[in-house]
């Protein structure tokens, strides 16, 4: 049960974003920009990032959704996200991914936890300071983004299907659609 009073509904993000829509807007945006705007790592890469950030944070919303949208990207591979998640050390993702993944980690734990030698091992295996830049602020983001919904104890449903769902529309449409969909549902258009 959430903490206030939110939309009926809207599970995770979805219902704080349409408690208040100020804040939705420039959050969303933000997600567009880090896990769908310009940069050389694909979408299913930076959603892999958020994902294993989501897991490491224990927020179940997160980690699904952003798992669900991984998996999408990728074929519908659902084990190569559970991997990620359990062992990204050993799942079946490239060298850079797994620098980058490890840096995001310890971004998780602390950003003072990053050092020189795990920004080198990222270099060393093709990052680019793009890259880098942005798989430390979707780290610290994602810590954001998770701590908003489970500091207010959102709704988070257990079955998969709903997210594998929603994963297939956002994977299309992009992070902006949460803010036409809800300004849909309450009756009071888009933008």
């Amino acid at each position: 049960m959430p903490h206030i009073t939110l939309p009926e509904g809207l599970p995770g993000i979805r219902g704080p974003f349409a408690f208040r829509p100020e804040t939705a807007k420039p959050l969303s945006e933000l997600a567009e920009v880090l896990l769908r705007g310009r940069g050389t790592l694909a979408p299913a890469e930076r959603e892999l990032i958020a994902t294993y950030v989501s897991s490491q944070n224990d927020c179940h919303y997160c980690q699904t959704s952003h798992g669900a949208i991984a998996a999408h990207q990728l074929g519908e591979n659902e084990q190569l996200v559970a991997d990620v998640k359990r062992d990204f050390e050993q799942a079946g993702i490239s060298e850079k991914l797994k620098a980058l993944i490890a840096i995001a980690g310890k971004v998780q734990r602390g950003g003072k936890n990053v050092e020189r030698a795990d920004i080198e091992r990222a270099r060393q295996h093709g990052a680019t300071d793009l890259e880098i830049h942005d798989t430390v602020l979707i780290a610290a983001a994602f810590c954001m983004y998770n701590r908003y919904v489970d500091g207010l104890a959102t709704v988070a449903p257990q079955d998969p299907a709903g997210y594998r769902e929603r994963a297939v529309k956002v994977a299309r449409d992009g992070y902006l659609c949460v803010q036409r969909d809800i300004a849909a549902s309450q009756g009071t258009g888009g933008d």
